[in-house]
């Protein structure tokens, strides 16, 4: 399993960046003053590199909304109580949940990914993919979260819905998650992978006050030390296996699988970004086919962000997750390709351009 993941790996290469004169030469003819669609332009000549100099196509998109549980919820770092992953699962099944409403607003499919929910399996669904590497992960405040073959299976889970979602001809993905109490190792790997303050990052997650707060903080930075030989270690996937969960591990694989694959991705909100920073740590050259959808209303996700130097398409007072920012982001994407594809240059409509 760890040459196939090294095998995706190895063939994940970046964009073309001398295609972006002639990506950017289009947009500039086209019938509106240079840059003034702004964001909706610098989207369009991602996409036109990513997609290597074809006229950007957005359509099919597809969401997966990945599920897995937390052992760190035991140390009390979220109002709701474990159980609540699993009503979610089964909420997102029959279509009653915001992934659900804005998937379908946006026109994109939508899948539900099992990797680590807590309990056995679910009925079947259409839309339910069951792949459980484990029922939940360790408590990361004792040890690590994950084994790391567990972590490596989660990866190439990941890996292996995005070549799905490729076999049928997928352009864009998007990620998703759910998770009672996952803000936590999410918010351990950005402490561990970009050198941040568990103080400073650890926000209320799914309402906490400020002293439960403070609590949570204690408890993540507790996980750093009992996890400190592979957070000093500096291996990007050692510290994923210590601190991360099977959910997000999945979501990592699922970004390198699409950059492998040549495939936009929407990564949503607080949980998704610690799954791209980790993908980022494994291989920066994901950067060239990402875009973070939103700026989380969780506090610290616009400091991982930063820290980063990225900046979010969208900023909605969003921290549901679920996939929720990436399925509004994709309606932008969606609009871009339209946008550069569909828009009349000044020849074609006869307008005389600036300084003619």
């Amino acid at each position: 399993m760890q040459n196939d993941f090294d095998a995706v790996l190895g063939a994940i290469e970046p964009v073309d960046r001398s295609l972006a004169e002639k990506g950017q030469a289009h947009l500039d003819n086209l019938t509106k003053p240079q840059g003034s669609l702004g964001r909706l332009e610098d989207l369009a000549l991602q996409m036109f590199l990513v997609q290597e100099g074809q006229a950007p196509e957005a359509d099919p998109m597809r969401i997966y909304t990945v599920a897995g549980d937390h052992g760190v919820n035991a140390e009390g770092v979220s109002l709701f109580p474990q159980e609540v992953t699993r009503q979610m699962v089964l909420n997102f099944l029959g279509g009653g949940a915001g992934i659900n409403v804005l998937a379908e607003t946006a026109g994109a499919q939508l899948y539900v990914v099992d990797a680590g929910s807590c309990g056995g399996t679910y009925d079947e669904h259409p839309n339910l993919i069951q792949e459980k590497i484990a029922p939940g992960t360790a408590n990361l405040a004792q040890g690590p979260a994950m084994t790391d073959e567990q972590c490596l299976k989660a990866l190439m889970l990941g890996v292996s819905l995005a070549d799905r979602a490729h076999a049928d001809g997928v352009k864009v993905l998007g990620t998703g998650d759910m998770g009672i109490s996952n803000t936590t190792p999410s918010t351990a790997l950005y402490c561990a992978y970009l050198g941040l303050d568990p103080e400073s990052m650890t926000g209320p997650g799914t309402g906490l006050d400020k002293d439960g707060v403070a609590g949570k903080a204690l408890v993540i930075r507790k996980g750093l030390a009992a996890n400190k030989a592979a957070v000093e270690s500096g291996d990007p996937l050692k510290i994923l296996a210590a601190l991360g969960g099977l959910e997000i591990a999945t979501l990592t694989g699922l970004i390198l699988g699409g950059a492998r694959n040549r495939q936009l991705i929407c990564v949503d909100g607080f949980i998704s970004t610690a799954a791209y920073a980790a993908a980022w740590k494994i291989c920066p050259t994901v950067q060239d086919y990402c875009v973070i959808s939103h700026a989380s209303a969780e506090p610290g996700h616009i400091t991982a962000v930063n820290a980063m130097g990225l900046d979010p398409l969208l900023s909605l007072g969003f921290r549901l997750g679920e996939g929720t920012g990436a399925a509004c982001a994709m309606y932008l994407v969606r609009s871009a390709a339209n946008m550069y594809n569909k828009m009349a240059t000044f020849a074609d409509a006869g307008v005389d351009e600036a300084g003619s």
